[in-house]
């Protein structure tokens, strides 16, 4: 029997709320409905008093989640979209992220933004966030690619004595699936070799490393052989084994569904520049969505992000460089 993303991160909240009588989830329509998506379906029913439904105010909830969490709590917020988090934004990044280091109280709660786009969802429904919270210190920044990650790294979200932001990408929900949930897993903060390569390392992280596999299985038909690195975390960010694949390359290309102003990819490619530049045989490559809000008819949607074509294009590029 298999088990898709969505039903990895409802499982796994069932664990946390089973395992710990701390642990609540807050959000709206999570309780009644089961969310937006249904991530927490049949939850409040098994665990009566502890899946609530919020007013509809992002601001409200988060707050109300730091003060809950001072008194011993662990909270799971769920945000219906990424996008909406920004409402929030000032409780999660001046109170949430800041309380450990001016009161020594940590701040153990865990945000989830159902990020990226879908066909047909338009601006408001398809951002991705997560370049923006990793420039705060405080915050965790999870960005699970698989449904191992999206099981394990929620549970530890959920342990963490750190406020997580964790990213699950929308388009994974039910287009992604694994034949069981894994009992052990890599750490947060510790990336993932996806594919082995010699000839050209792709980083990527979340839906965009299907992207990256993608294009790797083409060009391996043609005898190129892509590395691809699944950062998993981008807050913390695993560079050394990022260094280690490059300098085994020669070549990099970073691959982010988000924008490309000063976003993971960014980061990343500066990153190698300074600290791994004897490596590098061409130029480090990025591509990113382009630069515009994401377009609501879904064949611009497809044109306006990045694609395994796309990356097969850009790494024939360089290649030969």
């Amino acid at each position: 029997m298999s088990v898709t993303y969505l039903e990895a991160i409802r499982e796994a909240q069932a664990v946390a709320l089973r395992s710990d009588p701390r642990v609540y989830i807050y959000g709206q329509d999570i309780a009644r409905h089961g969310g937006a998506f249904k991530a927490t379906r049949d939850l409040a029913r098994l665990f009566p008093g502890r899946v609530l439904d919020s007013p509809i105010s992002e601001d409200a909830m988060v707050g109300s989640a730091v003060g809950a969490e001072i008194e011993g709590m662990r909270p799971i917020v769920e945000m219906q979209f990424a996008d909406f988090s920004s409402v929030g934004f000032n409780q999660i990044v001046n109170q949430a992220a800041t309380l450990y280091w001016r009161t020594g109280v940590p701040c153990p709660i865990t945000i989830r933004l159902p990020s990226g786009g879908n066909p047909g969802s338009g601006p408001f429904h398809s951002q991705n966030l997560e370049a923006i919270y990793s420039h705060f210190p405080g915050l965790v920044v999870m960005t699970p690619a698989t449904v191992e990650d999206a099981y394990s790294m929620l549970l530890e979200a959920v342990r963490l004595d750190d406020p997580v932001i964790y990213c699950e990408h929308k388009f994974l929900y039910n287009r992604l699936k694994a034949d069981s949930l894994p009992e052990n897993n890599l750490p947060t903060g510790q990336a993932r070799v996806a594919r082995s390569g010699r000839d050209v390392t792709v980083v990527a992280y979340s839906a965009m490393v299907h992207e990256a596999l993608a294009a790797a299985n083409k060009l391996a038909q043609e005898g190129l052989e892509v590395e691809v690195i699944d950062l998993r975390s981008v807050k913390p960010l695993d560079l050394d084994t990022v260094l280690a694949s490059v300098a085994r390359t020669g070549r990099l290309l970073c691959v982010a569904e988000a924008w490309p102003w000063g976003g993971v990819n960014a980061e990343v490619v500066a990153r190698v520049a300074a600290e791994g530049f004897e490596f590098l045989d061409a130029p480090p490559l990025r591509i990113n969505s382009i630069d515009t809000p994401a377009p609501y008819n879904p064949k611009l949607w497809a044109a306006h992000k990045p694609s395994s074509e796309l990356i097969v294009r850009k790494l024939r590029e360089l290649i030969v460089w």
